[in-house]
């Protein structure tokens, strides 16, 4: 019975790791999580022998080839999140730590200086501390304290998306130190060590994560299913208000002539019949916004694998026009969108794209504005001898200048209650697409400026130049 747990957790590990190796290939991360999982596998499964066998011979020696795999742990929890968090510089000390704990090994096999022999539990034989066993647990506390730090520090210099990733790597090698707690056995105290469990957890959240990082489970796939699904009830909401829009006004026009000749008591106010006459046409429009965000999601998830074979040239005027004449605007929002300065270019891409980028745009700008309680947009373009610009100038709430560096990152927003963080990711990435780029320039409380760059696709029969990178 004392057996089964640690039986189930090693084969959980060395099942999980084949699976990755065999599926995703090798690679530094991979290699990496299928030492943490053989390490840990090889430690519960000598563990689950050990708790079963009545021979001390035996079981001492399941007790050091334990120990064997027990002494690299640290260092395979380190060289994990190394890699994970891609800290490039730290990998000579995860080497220095693998040869450290290499050092230890034959003190292990030919003395009794880190396991001196077994203790005889109410469970079975465990292994009794050696004098030299408090070097491995200081070992141990050194490596998880400098991964530690070293998952801290790249936090600042990585894209919320994978600092999501990074905190729950090192929060999955964090609950596996809470195994630690088995090494009071080797001390002399005696209860059933439970760090089964928290491995056992520890590999849920290591696995999560490591599927994340390798695409083995597909969020974006799931995301199309879910959009495109959406569309369903959209329509079927259409289908209705188009009824509202069809049918209220003549029912509240009836309404009103009852109440003109007596024939009912007035109990609805006026401003509400105003707002009812209005509903089915309010509904379309909040459907139609919808459906804009909808299209910019889909878009977003199918740059993941964007097809260009069908990129042409079009006029950047009939894109602004397009984007203009199709976004949904709420009231006295559509004069405060000044066109100036519109110097005709062509650009070789997706219309429809560059429409859902500018869409994306307004959104953020009208947002600015309302939290400003001021504010104008102002949209221009230029052209130039390698690349043409497109200016989008808001003069809202701005943007804090901390938050300029991270603001195509995928999932990052300045938006208290709104706001995904995925709308100017996917504005870079369509922008790329096009071999241009988009910047900011933003100045808090005074105004926000989008510079979209387009390769100059004018000459007929060459392919246009890609636009300097931007830093």
């Amino acid at each position: 019975m004392y057996s089964l747990l640690p039986a189930l957790v090693s084969s959980a590990f060395l099942g999980y790791g084949t699976y990755v190796v065999c599926t995703k290939g090798l690679s530094r991360i991979t290699l990496a999580l299928f030492a943490v999982c053989l390490a840990s596998s090889s430690w519960q499964g000598a563990w689950a022998i050990l708790f079963q066998v009545r021979d001390p011979q035996l079981a001492l020696f399941l007790a050091k080839f334990g120990y064997l795999f027990i002494l690299f742990l640290p260092t395979t929890l380190y060289h994990y999140l190394v890699e994970i968090a891609g800290c490039t510089s730290e990998r000579r000390y995860v080497y220095l730590s693998y040869a450290f704990a290499a050092l230890l090994v034959p003190l292990l096999i030919l003395t009794d200086l880190i396991v001196a022999g077994n203790h005889d539990y109410f469970w079975g034989f465990y292994p009794k501390a050696g004098m030299l066993h408090p070097v491995h647990l200081l070992q141990t506390v050194l490596v998880i304290g400098r991964v530690s730090y070293v998952v801290h520090r790249q936090r600042d210099n990585i894209s919320p998306a994978k600092r999501i990733k990074l905190n729950l790597s090192l929060g999955g090698v964090l609950v596996y130190v809470f195994a630690t707690v088995n090494y009071a056995g080797a001390y002399g105290i005696e209860f059933y060590p439970p760090g089964a469990i928290f491995i056992a957890i520890s590999l849920g959240v290591i696995a999560l994560v490591t599927a994340s990082r390798h695409n083995l489970l597909n969020p974006m796939a799931a995301a199309a299913t879910v959009t495109h699904e959406l569309r369903t009830p959209l329509l079927s909401i259409r289908m209705q208000a188009k009824g509202l829009e069809r049918h209220l006004p003549a029912l509240v026009h009836g309404y009103r002539l009852a109440v003109e000749r007596g024939l009912c008591e007035p109990s609805v106010h006026e401003q509400t019949l105003g707002h009812l006459s209005s509903l089915g046409q309010t509904i379309n429009q909040e459907i139609d916004r919808t459906n804009i965000a909808l299209d910019m999601l889909l878009a977003y998830i199918k740059t993941e694998q964007f097809d260009k074979s069908g990129f042409a040239r079009h006029l950047i005027g009939d894109s602004i026009a397009g984007a203009l004449n199709r976004y949904v605007f709420d009231s006295g929002e559509r004069a405060r969108v000044e066109v100036a300065r519109l110097e005709e270019f062509e650009f070789h891409g997706s219309d429809t794209l560059l429409i859902l980028v500018l869409f994306n745009l307004l959104k953020n700008s009208l947002y600015a504005i309302r939290a400003a309680g001021k504010g104008t947009i102002r949209i221009s373009t230029k052209r130039g001898a390698v690349c043409n610009q497109l200016h989008f100038k808001d003069t809202g709430i701005g943007i804090p200048k901390d938050a300029l560096p991270h603001l195509f990152d995928a999932f990052f927003t300045t938006k208290k209650a709104a706001g995904s963080g995925l709308g100017l990711a996917f504005c870079k990435r369509v922008m790329t697409s096009f071999g241009g780029n988009i910047r900011c320039d933003s100045v808090a409380g005074e105004y926000t400026l989008f510079v979209l760059e387009f390769p100059n696709a004018e000459e007929k029969g060459q392919a246009p130049q890609l636009c300097p990178a931007v830093g």
